[in-house]
């Protein structure tokens, strides 16, 4: 069954340097009938103002992840890492026994990104960070030029699976994101174990449940 969640109904706020649509409550945004989708908790897709970003802020027991679609992040913590991710590439954050981190646009453009919020399933694990480049720009990680044989699958981007982890980033939670450029008249397929969350960051796409 596929449930349709209007995007005009999504949570939206302007801050002056962050402009952003929350996919579930967040913040001061709250719909009872939003409160995540099993254990993926929160999607905020983000504008944020060049020279600006998050100050250092505390997490426990979240895997954190960052999709940057243009422009550059600035990741640092209180675990020692620190680190670029540009458009292309994704960071992931394993909050575990607790971090402080910082989020910098320390460019002159704007950044937007997509971070996601998933519940682990092992909770208390020591505090990491890692980021992976999957391709030199955002649209060029597509079905085409990415690193696998089946242009009909979208590419394997985040997963808490052993044996799938050598072109992937690791987060302990039995889940997996996929994401990436889909040229126009494309028909792609994805077998979903348990259910899946799908949004589009621009353009429109139809889903078949067959």
């Amino acid at each position: 069954m596929i449930k349709h969640f209007p995007f005009q109904q999504i949570g939206k706020a302007n801050h002056g340097w962050l402009k952003t649509n929350h996919h579930f409550s967040f913040a001061n945004y709250y719909n009872p009938k939003r409160m995540g989708f099993g254990t993926l908790l929160v999607v905020n897709d983000d504008w944020v103002a060049a020279g600006t970003g998050f100050p250092a802020h505390p997490h426990k027991n979240m895997e954190i992840i960052t999709f940057v679609r243009s422009g550059a992040v600035t990741h640092q913590d209180n675990a020692g890492n620190k680190g670029q991710t540009l458009a292309g590439e994704v960071q992931v954050m394993s909050a575990g026994s607790g971090i402080t981190h910082s989020e910098y646009n320390l460019t002159k453009e704007p950044l937007t990104l997509f971070q996601i919020w998933i519940e682990p399933n092992k909770h208390n694990v020591k505090p990491r960070w890692d980021s992976k480049k999957f391709a030199d720009n955002a649209d060029s990680i597509n079905t085409d030029t990415f690193h696998h044989t089946d242009s009909t699958k979208l590419p394997l981007l985040v997963s808490g699976y052993p044996d799938e982890q050598d072109n992937a980033l690791f987060i302990n939670q039995a889940a997996r994101i996929y994401g990436g450029k889909v040229k126009k008249g494309t028909l792609f397929t994805h077998s979903i174990e348990h259910q899946a969350y799908v949004l589009a960051s621009s353009g429109e796409f139809e889903l078949i449940d067959n």
